[in-house]
């Protein structure tokens, strides 16, 4: 079997095995680039709150917050805001959260159903209704952390779900049929069919090594094909010279 014939059969049956994840990655890239990766984020259906100052004289001291709260040493404390309303957020030692009102000194973590709603209802900057608010104790693989969690559904046509943390009263992720139109084509991309996270795995490597094959080879075989055509044709328009003549 001469070289041109051994690679001519190595490379149809790679391009048989690769090629069908070839076209997956192109279909891939076409979703992932023709749609705007803000819309994918939900960012467009954020709302915007002008921030309000507070007034430091109104509030409890961190002091104070741990006192009521009854936590004699934290990792870290910022002071925010929940609703509009200032809260202080502490980390214990034991890496546990506590949102404590930061004028009352009220412990208000975790947060309950109705403040829940409350939070996506602000967050969320459209004129659909909640479907369900719903406390998960074990996520689905597209919240993309631990639980548990809040999920707020609402009723558009994107089907929006907001995530919520109960300890830190946040929005921590925002899903939509665009979001999981956008990652089901990111799992089929990086060939990655749990959650989409590694796109180093040995999967991956393999079949792009294969690609790689499979053009190089099919490059080399264009060009020994265009050569043997341009010789034929040399080799016929000096036989036609003479008759031309």
């Amino acid at each position: 079997m001469t070289v041109q014939r051994w690679i001519v059969r190595v490379h149809k049956w790679i391009a048989l095995i690769v090629g069908l994840q070839i076209v997956l990655w192109i279909a891939g890239g076409f979703v992932m680039s023709a749609i705007p990766i803000e819309i994918v984020r939900g960012e467009h259906k954020i709302a915007q709150h002008p921030v309000e100052p507070f007034d430091v004289e109104e509030l409890l001291s961190l002091g104070d917050v741990t006192m009521a709260a009854e936590v004699s040493v934290v990792k870290s404390a910022a002071l925010g805001e929940m609703l509009g309303h200032p809260v202080w957020r502490i980390v214990r030692q034991d890496d546990g959260l506590a949102i404590i009102d930061a004028r009352s000194g009220a412990i208000l973590s975790p947060v309950d159903e109705s403040t829940t709603r409350a939070i996506a209802e602000r967050d969320y900057n459209g004129d659909a209704e909640i479907r369900s608010a719903d406390y998960v104790e074990l996520p689905p693989t597209e919240y993309n952390k631990s639980g548990p969690v809040w999920r707020v559904q609402f009723d558009d046509d994107d089907k929006t779900t907001i995530y919520i943390d109960p300890l830190k009263g946040e929005v921590t992720a925002r899903r939509s049929e665009t979001w999981r139109l956008f990652d089901f084509f990111w799992k089929l991309h990086v060939m990655d069919y749990d959650d989409g996270a590694d796109f180093n795995h040995p999967l991956l490597i393999t079949a792009a090594g294969m690609a790689i094959f499979v053009s190089i080879s099919g490059f080399i075989l264009l060009i020994i094909r265009m050569r043997r055509s341009f010789a034929l044709w040399r080799r016929n328009r000096k036989k036609a010279a003479p008759a031309d003549a």
